[in-house]
């Protein structure tokens, strides 16, 4: 037997839409649920709902992010849509653990399934893009993008409350492993 719990609304900028899904599954517990929230980027002046742009020529003022998440038996499916923003450029972009806020850095550091003890996680056997969300994207002439990733788990309740985009593709070498240069923006999402 299956049911069905939905709560969602228009698809519109600015609008955080949550369905979730609980049914019987084959892994005893599982919890099958969706996320999408589309929102205009905009001035960093606060924290909360929304995204924030903190780089207005990378990431202009009045330009458009997706984000989707979507958990089945086989671990939580991520998606990443950018438009408007700088044309044919690639950017790095991860989830976070902290919502946005005014300061760049509010956002903390990315969400690991398996937490590095040593902060920021810069060794590969923890930064990589099987224990952590990895969205790098490059935009077209139109600055448009979009990424999508898969992982084997699911985000742990409240502990991943962002997308943050970053300056360049994430680098994966020892020491430096998933930095990505500077967040440009951030969008904040309530993972399930």
């Amino acid at each position: 037997m299956t049911t069905v719990l939905a709560a969602s609304l228009a698809l519109t900028p600015g609008v955080s839409t949550l369905s979730t899904t609980n049914s019987t599954s084959p892994v005893e517990g599982t919890q099958h649920s969706a996320v999408t929230v589309i929102e205009t980027f905009r001035a960093a002046t606060g924290t909360g709902s929304g995204a924030v742009t903190y780089d207005p020529k990378s990431v202009p003022l009045g330009s458009h992010v997706e984000v989707r998440e979507r958990t089945s038996d086989r671990g939580t499916w991520f998606e990443l849509r950018l438009e408007g923003v700088q044309a044919e450029r690639t950017f790095g972009a991860h989830v976070h653990r902290k919502p946005c806020g005014t300061d760049p850095a509010t956002s903390g550091g990315h969400y690991q399934n398996v937490t590095d003890p040593v902060q920021p996680s810069v060794d590969p056997a923890y930064a990589n893009k099987r224990n952590e969300a990895w969205l790098d994207l490059t935009t077209d002439a139109h600055g448009r993008a979009r990424s999508q990733t898969s992982v084997r788990w699911w985000v742990r309740a409240g502990e991943a409350r962002s997308v943050v985009v970053h300056e360049h593709a994430t680098d994966t070498r020892p020491g430096h492993a998933g930095t990505a240069g500077a967040r440009l923006a951030c969008v904040n999402v309530s993972f399930l």
